[in-house]
């Protein structure tokens, strides 16, 4: 587990396939930057753009990941060199400074608009319907592994788009200062929101059920 607070950013720094038929996935050298490795273990888990991902080798500066071809179909920032959003694994004395996250991305949302506005940004997402459902205003949705209250919802024809204010720290300590209108970007709803659609589904269900 995770909180979506990024520890650091780090930098992909080579790609290597694990096979040569079109399912073989990768193994990513990634420079942990200012992430510190100490009380990293072979078999720990890091987040790297929201992913989990689990450390197979690692050095004094840096640490691979095997990365399965269902995990780059199903996600964004893992297929080329460059910038990454960083966390260790939750301990569970640590500081819930964001919200619970899984590190399992449920899908890919589109930048509509990322601009200035006033010393903040404003970033607007297109995510699409099925995710849409679990979003609420100044609930919590991760972003590229980054922890983000979302401030409006606006669901229309081709999905959901919601906006987020980002503060200027955010945006300075993240990948997400690189982000464009286009982009596209790692999405992990609420896992709070996830049960209680489940348990709303299963009563629905089960009421449909008792009226035939």
């Amino acid at each position: 587990m995770f909180t979506g607070i990024v520890a650091a950013v780090g930098r992909i720094e080579s790609i290597r396939p694990l096979g040569t038929d079109a399912d073989a996935g990768v193994r990513l050298t990634v420079n942990a930057g200012s992430l510190g490795l100490d009380d990293v273990q072979l078999g720990d888990s890091i987040a790297i753009q929201g992913a989990c991902m689990t450390v197979i080798e690692k050095s004094a500066v840096s640490f691979d990941v095997d990365v399965s071809r269902e995990s780059l179909n199903r996600t964004v920032g893992l297929a080329a060199t460059g910038e990454v959003n960083l966390e260790k694994a939750l301990r569970a004395h640590d500081r819930l400074g964001g919200h619970i996250v899984s590190g399992h991305v449920d899908g890919l949302g589109t930048v509509t608009r990322f601009a200035p506005v006033g010393e903040s940004h404003e970033l607007r997402i297109l995510a699409p319907a099925d995710i849409g459902r679990y979003l609420a205003y100044k609930g919590s949705i991760t972003v590229n592994g980054v922890s983000l209250t979302v401030n409006s919802v606006d669901d229309r024809a081709d999905g959901c788009e919601f906006s987020i204010n980002l503060i200027p720290h955010t945006v300075e300590v993240t990948t997400l200062k690189h982000l464009q209108a286009g982009t596209k970007v790692n999405l992990e709803i609420d896992l709070i929101a996830r049960y209680v659609e489940r348990m709303l589904s299963a009563e629905k269900a089960a009421n449909a059920a008792a009226q035939d």
